[in-house]
């Protein structure tokens, strides 16, 4: 069940990305270097700490992890074989450590100064997001330990250094609104009450007024580099795709076509924030954009499918049963966009990074992640 969380992970992914981007480096000049990054969102950004929660979203098992080199190929808690986006990035950039889950008992100390991850698989903006998991932690609980480390990294190295760490050293990644569609509104048990008394449009505005408050609630606490993704196409995902029997190059169109009315409106907010809030550099990612790039011309980029799950169960895409020990597993994971029902594949995740690196103005804008590092 782990998996719903998927797209947001997609999204997330491409998002993620930055946040490793913002980790220190040894030999780089002191002008570029960036100090930390600190990671927020949901199931492809989240690196362990739901391993740390009674919950039902939870990777810490096999095949999960199994190309991830730093744990010897044994699951950390990742939603996908390998590295994320953000592993990626930090890679390339130079980094030595990834950023520590905020509830692994490691989380102190210097630790914090590389950064910390407070995403949750089910996570998502609204509180309500992600019940189905029965635990997970939402954006305002994300935040609410953010405000924590925020405190000991004053007492760590003293309030002055904290406050330039934080506002030039640092940025902040923030990959989450999917769950808020998949496991809330589209959800018909459980939302249907939400959906009887919301409209599209009245819950698009909902997330947003609620999204635009925790950014800036994070601008209180010194936050002044972010980046943000906007929510991918979920309805293309393996999950959606088998359980509505769609062809291979069909996508569920009421899925998507929520997420480009948020997509519309997320784009207006960050340039709203941009000229609200002093000092501050907002970051727009176009996820929706690249990955249907990527699901569209699959071929293109070496790979032989963007339908069927490498690891999972059930159904022409091997799309409902998420992936665990019993699942049938693909031997050619680079050839496979998806690695499970909803996230995206190491494979998958090198490409994207790779875009989001070189900075194509129509998937990261008004700058991209060396840039946005760089200021």
């Amino acid at each position: 069940m782990a998996s719903k969380d998927f797209l947001s992970s997609l999204a997330s992914a491409f998002l993620l990305f930055i946040a490793y981007t913002a980790a220190a480096t040894d030999g780089g000049d002191e002008g570029t270097a960036l100090g930390a990054s600190y990671i927020f969102g949901d199931s492809l950004v989240d690196a362990g700490n739901n391993n740390f929660l009674p919950t039902l979203s939870k990777a810490n098992i096999k095949p999960n992890g199994i190309d991830f080199k730093a744990s010897g190929g044994k699951p950390t808690g990742r939603y996908t074989n390998g590295r994320t986006i953000g592993d990626i990035i930090g890679e390339e950039l130079g980094q030595k450590h990834y950023a520590v889950p905020f509830l692994d008992p490691n989380s102190t100390g210097q630790a914090l100064l590389y950064g910390v991850n407070y995403a949750s698989g089910g996570g998502g903006i609204m509180n309500a997001t992600g019940r189905i998991f029965v635990n997970r932690l939402s954006m305002d609980i994300q935040i609410d330990y953010f405000n924590i480390t925020r405190k000991q990294i004053d007492k760590l190295i003293g309030a002055s250094k904290a406050k330039e760490h934080i506002m030039k050293k640092s940025i902040f990644s923030i990959t989450i609104g999917s769950n808020d569609f998949l496991n809330n509104y589209l959800l018909p048990v459980l939302s249907i009450g939400a959906r009887v008394t919301q409209t599209p449009d009245s819950f698009v505005d909902d997330l947003l007024s609620h999204l635009k408050a925790q950014l800036t609630r994070l601008y209180q606490l010194d936050a002044r580099k972010f980046i943000l993704g906007n929510v991918g196409p979920i309805g293309c995902i393996p999950y959606q795709r088998t359980i509505n029997q769609l062809n291979e190059d069909e996508c569920v169109a009421l899925p998507n076509q929520l997420a480009l009315q948020y997509n519309s409106k997320l784009k207006d907010l960050i340039a709203q924030l941009n000229d609200n809030l002093p000092g501050a550099t907002f970051v727009h990612a176009n996820v929706y954009d690249l990955v249907m790039e990527l699901i569209t011309n699959y071929a293109k980029y070496g790979f032989k499918t963007a339908s069927k799950a490498c690891c999972g169960n059930g159904g022409q895409y091997a799309g409902i049963i998420p992936c665990g020990p019993t699942s049938t597993l693909c031997t050619d994971r680079d050839k496979h966009v998806f690695w499970d029902p909803y996230h995206p594949s190491e494979a998958a995740n090198v490409l994207i990074a790779k875009q989001l690196i070189a900075g194509d103005p129509k998937y990261v804008s008004p700058m991209n992640l060396k840039e946005l590092r760089d200021l």
